[in-house]
This record gives structure tokens, sequence and C-alpha cells, in this order.
């Protein structure tokens, strides 16, 4: 606790206001806005709802990029819904981040033709979150998971329809019970989001039937939140911290006691531990002491619109002459385990090395989709590890969980991955 108040003393006299974003932090913002904005250009399959989010809460603009890709979102990711919708995929998710997206560009609502019907986006969304409360009712938890229907809530609630009492009254409970968990673990993300979700309902005024029993979730995730910090800063790890920072300022806290854990991503992102746009897309509205809360009282007047991208040379990276072996270990549904080897670059991504691991003929194969975060393992020699089964592939190097993908993961020394089937 000492240390704690050390830190907090000494940011408050290196920087007048421990989180001001002047000065000496404002080269750092536009440093991370401009990366966000040129992630655009290089992005691959969809448009991201969240990057165009992040984009709209910053305080610098380029607004004609910006109507760009937000035509991109109306166009490519609107098609893809729809059609996610007519197979009546569950979707409330991305359904949400797009209505979050279309909200802070003071969009009009748009419209998707399912079955010959044309209802509006936040029709559709209201319907996801009945199916998924009904869920809930039914099996103790949702269709997709809590982080989505959090994140549908929210989205309902920014855009000033009332969020139904059993919808809201399922998350608090859900807060109450705990039931907040990634495999084994309680989950920085999910708190969060529920959080900044139910802060929306209680200042809209929509939850009218215990209040007491809002107020008692909200203290609940901001003591879960705050007992998750770690020595270095973060709360969570590196990448959950953002969104819990957006909480905290949501739900109350002075921009004071978040001084650490904004030093913390600070400090990370001048170490280019952000590269993966999506987490660039949570950190940047914390660090503008912002949250996805901030959506609702968007105007979308008089923007700044002076971010301009300078020309840069594109970096050639040269795979390394140095080798490091990596041990892959996968360990099935059943608790069966194989075992492989496979020599690769040093600085390779972990995606790379099972590349080259299922190139070898070893019997290792594997196959991956598509995320907003970027590609995630589906199966694995065979096996799925799919969302409905409630299940996924968790990822350890030498014991210690992933807190990255297998696109961005990088091997740096020889070290043994495990790739297990785990239920959440």
């Amino acid at each position: 606790m000492l240390s704690l108040v050390i830190i907090t003393g000494l940011l408050a006299f290196t920087s007048g206001k421990p989180c001001d974003t002047e000065g000496y932090n404002s080269e750092l913002l536009l440093s991370l806005n401009k990366n966000l904005l040129r992630s655009l250009e290089t992005q691959e399959g969809l448009p991201n709802p969240s990057v165009h989010l992040a984009l709209r809460l910053s305080n610098h603009h380029n607004l004609n990029k910006e109507r760009e890709h937000l035509a991109r979102l109306k166009s490519d990711l609107h098609k893809n819904i729809q059609s996610s919708l007519s197979k009546s995929k569950s979707v409330v998710g991305v359904l949400a981040l797009y209505t979050l997206a279309l909200k802070s560009s003071c969009s009009d609502t748009v419209n998707f033709t399912v079955n010959e019907r044309n209802e509006t986006l936040l029709t559709h969304l209201k319907k996801q979150m009945e199916l998924e409360k009904e869920h809930i009712a039914f099996s103790q938890r949702p269709l997709t998971n809590y982080y989505q229907y959090s994140l549908g809530v929210l989205a309902l609630c920014v855009s000033s329809i009332r969020v139904d009492h059993h919808v809201s009254h399922k998350l608090i409970k859900a807060v109450e019970h705990e039931h907040f968990k990634h495999g084994e673990s309680e989950s920085v993300d999910i708190y969060a989001m529920a959080g900044i979700a139910l802060q929306c309902v209680k200042d809209a005024g929509f939850y009218v039937h215990n209040a007491a029993e809002l107020d008692t979730a909200l203290t609940k995730i901001q003591q879960k939140l705050l007992a998750s910090r770690r020595t270095d800063g973060h709360i969570g790890n590196e990448f959950s911290t953002g969104l819990a920072v957006q909480a905290l300022l949501a739900m109350g806290s002075p921009v004071a006691e978040c001084a650490v854990p904004m030093e913390a991503m600070r400090a990370d992102a001048r170490n280019n531990t952000y590269h993966n746009p999506m987490a660039i897309s949570q950190i940047l509205p914390a660090l503008h002491q912002k949250s996805y809360l901030t959506v609702k009282s968007m105007e979308c007047n008089n923007e700044d619109d002076t971010l301009v991208l300078e020309p840069i040379n594109p970096v050639v990276v040269l795979p390394s002459n140095i080798k490091v072996t990596v041990i892959v270990e996968v360990v099935t549904s059943s608790g069966a385990a194989a075992v492989y080897s496979v020599d690769v670059p040093k600085g390779s991504s972990l995606l790379e090395a099972l590349e080259l691991l299922k190139a070898g003929n070893v019997g290792f194969t594997f196959e991956k989709e598509n995320s907003l975060w970027g590609p995630f393992l589906s199966a694995v020699n065979g096996e799925q590890a799919r969302q409905s089964d409630r299940r996924y592939w968790h990822l350890s190097s030498d014991g210690t969980a992933l807190s990255e993908g297998v696109g961005d993961f990088k091997i740096k020394a020889a070290q043994k991955i495990t790739i297990k089937n785990t239920r959440h």
C-alpha cells in the first residue's frame, strides 16, 4: 500500500495533475490516435466498430477518414451482421458495438432486412437481449457471454432505449453471484463492461424496482476492479486495464485515483505493447479520461479536424537467423495429450510457429477463425472448441496463461506452449 502512495505522489509531482493528458502525455495520445487511424488502411477482414468508437471518443479527428470508415461499417459489417441474423446466430456483442459506433458518429439508425422483415438495428438488439435473458433464466448463463450481454445493455441504454427491468436484473444477479469468469479466473473485462452498463442504467433511471440492489452491484464491481490491481499498476493485465479504468471513471471514481493504472498503460504504450488495434481502441478512451458511457452525450458539433497522417516508410522485418525450439503440447477435452517440437525464427508469432509445425507433417493440424482481436484457434487436431459448447483453446507458455492471441504473441525464447481445450 505504501508503494502505491509513493507512486501516486511521484506522478502528481511530475505532471501537476495525476491524469492530465496535456504536455508530457499529449504526444503519446496523438501517436496512439494516429496508429489507430493507420490501422484502418491495413486492417484485414471486416471493419472494426470498436476502433471507430475509440476514434470518435478521441479529442483529435480526421473527419474524412472517420466518415469513410463509417461508410464501410454501414456496408461490409452491416451485410455480415444481416447474414448472421438471417441464420439465427447470436451476435449481440457485435450488434451492440455497431450501435455504439453509429451513436458515436451521431448517425441515424439503420435497418436490417431479415426473413423479408425490415426492422431497425435497435429492434434487433432488443430481440437478441430477450433471447439472452431467456437463456440465462433457463441455464444460468447467456447464449453468448456476460461481456456481450453487458455490451447489449450499454448499447440500448446510451441509445435512450429503456432497458427492460428483467434484462438488467439478470446482470445484477450475475454480479451478486460472481458469474463473471473466463475459465477458472474472474474476468476483469466482464466486470468492467458490466460496471459501465449498469452505471448507464442507474443514470437513466431505468431500474426502479430496487435501487439499493443496483447500488450494491456497482459497489461490488468497483471493489472487484480495485482488488485486481497488480504491483505494476495494471488492473487484471495489460489488456484489461483500459476497460477497467473506463469503468472506474464511469462509476464516479475521481480521475486522480486512476493515476497509477493510467501511467502503467502509458508505459506499456511507449514499449509498443498495444500494437493490436483492438487493444488501442480500449485504452485510448481511458487515457482521454472518457468511457463508452460518454457516447450518450456526444453531439458531433465543432469537432477538431486537425489529425493528419504523415507518410511513413514501410518497415521491412527480415526473418531472424536465430532459431529457437518451441515445444507444443495439445491437451484435448478428454485429457489426452500430444507433444510436438518445432524450431522457429526468433521473433515469430505463435501463429507462424503453428503454421511451421503444421507444415512439418507430424500430425499436428489446426483451424482458425477471425475476431475483432485477430485470429483465434477454433480447431486443433480435428477437435473443435466452440462458443456454443462453452469451450475454447486456452493458451499458456511455460505454465503462464497468454494475454495475447496467436497472431500477437511473439516467440522470443525457447519455451513450451500448451494448447488446452477448456470449458468456460
